[in-house]
């Protein structure tokens, strides 16, 4: 620690009256209290460069609960730190505190006036959430931050956050109007106009500021930046007489001053019109200085995407088709220029005007209109994910945020950039680029090595970024904040009264210095590295994997992708992360695995590595879905982590009965088709589900899948004339649900297909491995997979589609068969040619290769649930796009997630509430809403869901498509 700030220690025992901090929230607070070593490990990091591990954690269920954690904190002299989604890129909230966490309770929508256009929330309220609810009413918090899909708005407030559209809407300080704190002197009240405050102690902080504004007016005006975006320290310019409201002093504060129980916003009219211009430029200079133009066309947005970000975003499969639909060429920087209003005409010539503009800027013919809502809401998810597609660089090297939102007169946006970009090149690096060209203020990136010397250059760049911003008058904090790495920077700008103003504000708020220390006020340096994430003399240990990780570097780079940027916790459509929103626990979402991964290889949490409690903890909710795959923006893969370790912990321990089970399923499954008649009726004899969850860990309350007499591969129903395919006959629906296979024959041979499968030498069918890897029995996989590899080689060496059915094994051609067999070229092949069946189709009918007999279903309703591993694959679409072909029928896709089923975890002893809570979200009550509906699935394990959760049989895709031949 600096010398500014001395270490703080958790209370001893015998402090607060013989009791410890831990005891006395144990036994008085309403709500959760957590002190060990795992969940510290995962409030200990934001989405900055930092890592401070708290005291300990405070989740508490109502606003009153949350003033006695913070009254508790306070008696026994321990600083507290509020939290929300634990977003912030500057180190807000990290630090040696109790942190007190309002993202999981303290998130009610309390009042909505429309038309007033007036709302009151909780802190923890998200903000999409909360658009979610006003949208009905026409109405919107536009404060339209990029990470709205998990930010808080008890996080924004403390951060006076800005969004894409503040040319228009303006800044949070802007659009609140009062908050209901409490201070850690005990006062408890509205902080506001002075005519709402009718607390005295309020009231004498009230004359206090605008005492200190009347002092120190000249020095506040010539010292505060004439730019939009600035953000440091406290905002001293807003204390003036003309619009006095003490809540905007709250505003920005990064809970140095008061805990907000109730937060008063400002609402706006939702516009009912957008359009779209996606101007390009061939060099990056060249949208600098065309950005002070564009604004006078009166767009509510002009957003920066940099060449690094577009070549970035098209390797990410979320957005790789998004990107191609609108990029024109191969520009160096390319502009979003949105234009919005009641009416869409106005707009659409918003546009026009846009592409005139750049003609006489010399750039003819160089915006693409966007004027389908759709088709802007993708490529706005893109901009939106900037800071997250940047940190998908793989290897030590990302782009760091220190001077991640410096902003300056748009007269000077050009120059500033090009003189930034020689500072980075003076010291061996470059920067990326992106954001909000509208106001000046660009999210600047150098990348650097943490790990490495890091810190010394971003000690160097940081001073001569910071002269840089002086000389034209800018603001070197203008969106994320000052946290640990900007606070330092606030004295050379504010100068010595100003800065000893923000300390005086600090004692009137906060006497004793415990709300949230080391921010804005008495800061350490933001190069000291015993608050990094990365310490000197960090390591990791990692025993023998059995999965490829070189594309990252090994196993550890993977897990050290994830910068916590919390995309995880998102609660919008998609599927990352099931299990967090069943439980809104830190320790269940991707970022909270990854943490306690991280940590845990590099020995933060004791010396068992991997096979540590709080590792397993972690681990046991997650089903594999597959869908940080995809959705998590740095390309966290925790399904893959997952096989390593169970792997790993097996290894180690041994496997369960339950294991065996459930691994060995390929093995054993002729046997059990023979005894079918009699294993299908014992399983449901009084008695026998019971003796089941005791001996092998099958929930008593879940009716295991039946088994059919005889498999599909027996009834050799192949054959047909046309294009060979090759089908593969998965293990569940060979034994179990042998008319699915039936049924995509039937359909593939109406549409010109000859039907074939493959065999190994030794006549027992084929199996991907999938059971294996998913009970960590990873030898087992391999075996399993060589045998399928060698019988499926003839046929993709000589180009033969390879098609399934069910997602879960036909996706591990794709994915785990490369990273257990690298560099294997057969595999390779196997890879490209394994297709869904439905996929497949798909694309046969789209391209003209053939077509298909279907008869008029009249008028039938279909809902299709996706499976997760379709999502994670981006082929759910293609299903969606056969089944909708069909004559009279209405598709539609259920909005869900994992079905909670996810294979055999829904059928674990401790898994069934969780399981049956994430079908609960969406998918079991968009099944309830739709009574005459035929209900699709093409997973095995979400049919069984359906059919347990909603007393409905659900059919395979091709089941559907059968019908309608």
């Amino acid at each position: 620690m600096s010398a500014a700030v001395q270490p703080l220690h958790f209370m001893p025992r015998g402090a607060t009256s013989g009791h410890s901090l831990e005891a006395r929230l144990a036994r008085e607070l309403d709500g959760e209290a957590h002190f060990d070593a795992g969940t510290r490990g995962r409030y200990s990091t934001d989405a900055s460069i930092y890592q401070v591990m708290p005291i300990g954690v405070a989740i508490p269920r109502t606003r009153d609960a949350a003033l006695v954690a913070l009254q508790i904190a306070i008696e026994a002299g321990v600083p507290v730190l509020p939290r929300g989604a634990g977003t912030s890129q500057c180190g807000q909230t990290v630090g040696e505190a109790l942190v007190i966490d309002a993202s999981k309770y303290l998130n009610g929508i309390l009042e909505v006036d429309v038309a007033g256009r007036r709302a009151i929330v909780e802190p923890g309220v998200v903000l999409d959430q909360l658009n979610n609810h006003l949208r009905p009413m026409g109405l919107w918090y536009p404060v339209d931050v990029s990470t709205a899909a998990q930010a808080t708005i008890g996080g924004m407030t403390g951060n006076n956050s800005c969004g894409s559209r503040s040319l228009m809407y303006g800044n949070t300080v802007d659009r609140v109007t009062a908050i209901d704190a409490w201070l850690a002197t005990g006062v408890r009240g509205r902080f506001g106009a002075e005519s709402t405050i009718d607390n005295a102690a309020i009231r004498e902080l009230a004359v206090k500021a605008r005492s200190l504004w009347e002092r120190e007016r000249d020095e506040i005006a010539e010292r505060f930046p004439k730019v939009g975006r600035r953000v440091a320290g406290y905002n001293l310019d807003r204390l003036a007489p003309a619009d006095f409201n003490l809540a905007k002093l709250l505003v920005g504060s990064e809970g140095t001053l008061a805990w907000s129980e109730r937060i008063h916003l400002e609402l706006a009219p939702l516009p009912k019109h957008k359009a779209l211009g996606v101007a390009h430029f061939p060099r990056f200079h060249d949208a600098m200085e065309a950005a002070q133009h564009i604004v006078k066309l009166g767009p509510c947005a002009v957003e920066l995407v940099d060449r690094t970000m577009l070549d970035l975003s098209r390797k990410i499969p979320a957005f790789e088709k998004t990107v191609k639909g609108f990029l024109k060429g191969e520009p160096d920087a390319i502009l979003l220029v949105e234009f919005a209003g009641d009416t869409m005409a106005p707009q659409a010539e918003g546009v026009k005007r846009l592409a005139q503009l750049m003609g006489d800027l010399g750039f003819p013919d160089s915006v693409v209109d966007v004027l389908d809502a759709n088709a802007q809401k993708a490529v706005w998810e893109v901009r939106k994910a900037g800071l997250n597609i940047m940190m998908s660089m793989k290897g030590d090297g990302k782009p760091v945020s220190f001077i991640e939102d410096c902003a300056v007169p748009l007269e000077h946006l050009a120059e500033y950039t090009s003189n930034l970009n020689d500072i980075f090149r003076k010291h061996g690096t470059e920067g990326t680029f992106y954001a909000h060209a509208s106001v000046g203020c660009l999210h600047v990136r150098p990348v650097l090595n943490m790990k490495g010397d890091g810190a010394v250059r971003m000690r160097a760049i940081a001073e001569e970024a910071a002269e840089l911003v002086r000389r034209y008058k800018g603001a070197y904090s203008g969106e994320h904040g000052d946290g640990l790495v900007r606070s330092e920077w606030i004295a050379p700008f504010f100068g010595p009264r100003l800065t000893a103003c923000l300390a005086e504000i600090k004692g009137w708020f906060d006497p004793k210095g415990l709300m949230n220390p080391g921010k804005i006020v008495n800061p350490p340096k933001q190069d000291d590295r015993s608050l990094f994430r990365y310490k000197p003399g960090y390591r990791t240990d990692i025993p023998a994997t059995v999965l490829d990780w070189s594309a990252w570097g090994g196993m550890a780079g993977a897990v050290e992708m994830c910068n916590n940027n919390g995309h995880c916790r998102k609660f919008d459509a998609g599927t990352m992360c099931p299990s967090y929103r069943a439980t809104r626990n830190e320790r269940d979402v991707t970022r909270g695995r990854a943490n306690t991964l991280r940590l845990a290889v590099s020995g933060q949490l004791g010396r068992d590595g991997l096979g540590d409690a709080a590792v397993r903890e972690a681990m046991e909710l997650c089903v594999s879905c597959k869908g940080c795959k995809r959705e998590c923006p740095t390309g966290v893969d925790m399904a893959r982590m997952k096989i390593e370790f169970l792997a790993h912990t097996k290894a180690r321990d041994g496997f369960t009965l339950r294991d065996r089970l459930v691994g060995h399923m390929p093995r054993y499954a002729r046997w059990a088709a023979r005894l079918a008649p009699v294993i299908n009726v014992g399983a449901r004899i009084p008695g026998i589900p019971w003796l089941l969850e005791k001996i092998a860990g099958i929930d008593r309350r879940r009716t295991v899948p039946a088994w059919s007499g005889v498999s599909w591969l027996d009834r050799h129903e192949q054959g047909g004339e046309g294009r060979e395919v090759v089908l593969f006959a998965d293990t569940f629906n060979n034994w179990q649900e042998p008319g699915n296979l039936a049924a995509a024959v039937r359909v593939l041979k109406a549409t010109g297909h000859r039907v074939v499968t493959a065999s190994a030498p030794d006549s027992r069918p084929l199996c991907c491995g999938r059971t294996y890897l998913a009970t960590g029995m990873t030898a087992e996989a391999r075996a399993e997979a060589r045998r399928t590899i060698d019988a499926l080689a003839p046929f993709v060496e000589r180009g033969v589609p390879v098609l399934g059915l069910e997602p879960s094994c036909l996706f591990t051609f794709r994915d785990e068969y490369p990273a257990m067999f690298p560099g294997d070229a057969v595999v390779e092949k196997l890879a490209r040619a394994a297709r869904l069946a439905d996929e497949y189709l798909a694309a046969e009918i789209r391209e003209g290769r053939t077509s298909v007999p279907w008869k008029n279903l009249g008028e039938r309703e279909i809902r299709v649930h996706g499976h997760c591993h379709q999502k994670a694959f981006g082929t759910f679409d293609a299903t969606l796009e056969l089944l909708r072909g069909l004559p009279g029928a209405n598709v539609q896709a259920i909005e869900s997630g994992c079905c909670g089923m996810a294979g055999a975890f829904g059928y674990e002893k401790g898994h069934y509430e969780v399981s049956m809570k994430m079908a609960g979200l969406s998918l079991l009550p968009a099944i309830h809403a739709a009574p005459q509906a035929r209900i699709v699935a093409a997973g095995t394990s979400c049919r069984h869901q359906i059919a347990a959760g909603a007393d409905r049989s659900a059919v395979h895709p091709f089941v559907a498509l059968a019908e309608a031949l």
